[in-house]
């Protein structure tokens, strides 16, 4: 990152720097929280110029006119960029810009970044908000940082004190209970043609379970179904993942259908750098939802906050009238289609540690302070180089009163090509009202699925 940024950060998380502390936050502190910070620990107020606005409690109802299983309206439709980011003027917003951005308006002349006002528009139930101040005080790492204990259902470290804490935030934010949706996958060739990759996904997020307590949660983070449903080639196979807490401690729980052989079996591959599902090497396993799995391969540095131009309110590129074709085109997604805004995120830098392997010697990390959401990761080779640029293109889900990817859109900066999953424009809209329990996620359950 280049010399000269000005990273903004609060007080306890500077003293937690220095110290390399890794403590819950006391009472007082904890007392914060709907004060002058936010209910998840962000700051509640604007930057100095107004740029950024004051948060007051993002988008908690639909617009007018919304009705459930709609994709969601753009509540700011009517607004026209304040300006738009080329490779001509890049140097004149370099300081608000990842690196990754950089090189993208760099390697393509056609690159840009429109830029609208900001708005904060990330919410969640009150009850998210409730636990996260109850557990605030009691949250901890386990040894070695590779799980969470003292913390249910909220955030478990609002004001966080290391890189390791913040990642946490991330994987434990909240997306709804339990979710159900239709996405595809593309990774276009350098001239634009692609085939579509089509996955039915399930999600029971078991940590913010209503009512369900430390001790329930059998090491079990969220549970996930995978189902491949085109092309035909691919048609039939099912995965079952279990997300375990500590992951060192206990893997995660994998099992896949093969559809060929018609049998269940274990899938410790599908972890680390292994490569991501039919993603044609464009992705790796752990780069699903921008980060997931053990963080136990890298050291975590938390380098500080910052005023940055990220993916955010991405409601244009989320419309269903819009059909694939209209976002995938040569060499990178239709980005007249995308909006950046100027948020305060986190700057995470994860670097990997010695004796261990990944494809991705250093990843650094921009998460939204507002919701935890990682927006934007670059990712480095062995030899220190940036390899990959992946975006987060974010809405909140105001049915669920959850901030989420609608897109998510990883480059390669040396195939010169890329990889966009999570389209649903020309699918149902995701489904939060489903209802499930940890037992339609066991590998019978999975057998019986997978011989219909």
């Amino acid at each position: 990152m280049k010399s000269g940024i000005r990273f903004l950060i609060t007080g306890s998380a500077l003293l937690a720097l220095a110290l390399g502390a890794a403590a819950a936050i006391t009472p007082a502190e904890a007392n914060r929280l709907g004060a002058d910070l936010t209910p998840l620990g962000g700051e509640k107020a604007g930057n100095a110029d107004g740029s950024i606005p004051a948060w007051t409690g993002g988008i908690t109802t639909p617009p007018a006119g919304y009705k459930p299983g709609m994709h969601h309206p753009d509540p700011f439709a009517g607004e026209q960029p304040l300006f738009t980011i080329t490779g001509a003027n890049a140097d004149k917003y370099a300081d608000r810009l990842t690196t990754g951005n950089l090189a993208l308006l760099k390697a393509y002349p056609d690159y840009e970044m429109p830029v609208y006002p900001t708005h904060r528009s990330a919410s969640n139930p009150q009850r998210i908000y409730d636990a996260t101040k109850e557990h605030a005080t009691t949250a901890h790492l386990t040894e070695g940082g590779n799980g969470i204990t003292g913390s249910v259902v909220g955030i478990p470290f609002p004001i966080p004190a290391n890189g390791l804490e913040v990642i946490w935030n991330f994987l434990t934010r909240y997306r709804g209970v339990a979710a159900k949706r239709t996405v595809s996958q593309a990774a276009p060739q350098r001239n634009g043609s692609y085939t579509l990759v089509d996955f039915e996904d399930e999600f029971l997020f078991n940590y913010v379970r209503e009512g369900i307590q430390e001790k329930d949660l059998d090491n079990v983070l969220l549970y996930f179904k995978q189902a491949v449903i085109a092309p035909a080639r691919l048609a039939g196979s099912i995965l079952v993942v279990h997300e375990t807490m500590d992951q060192v401690k206990e893997p995660r729980r994998a099992w896949v259908y093969n559809v060929g052989q018609r049998r269940v079996r274990r899938a410790p591959n599908v972890a680390y750098d292994n490569p991501g599902t039919a993603a044609d090497g464009m992705r790796t396993s752990d780069q699903f939802d921008m980060f997931n799995g053990a963080p136990d391969r890298y050291d975590w540095k938390l380098v500080g906050k910052k005023e940055m131009y990220v993916p955010y309110n991405s409601y244009k590129l989320h419309s269903d009238s819009l059909k694939n074709s209209d976002i995938l085109k040569p060499l990178h997604i239709n980005q007249s289609l995308t909006r950046y805004e100027l948020h305060r995120v986190w700057v995470v830098d994860a670097t990997l540690k010695p004796g261990t392997s990944h494809v991705y010697s250093r990843r650094t990390f921009y998460i939204d302070e507002d919701s935890w959401q990682i927006l934007a990761v670059d990712q480095y080779d062995g030899r220190g180089q940036l390899w990959r640029v992946s975006e987060a293109h974010c809405i909140n889900y105001y049915d669920a009163l959850s901030f989420w990817s609608t897109l998510e859109v990883h480059t390669d900066l040396i195939s010169g090509r890329y990889l966009a999953f999570g389209l649903d424009n020309e699918r149902p809209m995701y489904d939060f009202n489903i209802t499930r329990t940890p037992q339609d996620y066991t590998p019978a359950t999975l057998r019986q699925e997978g011989v219909r």
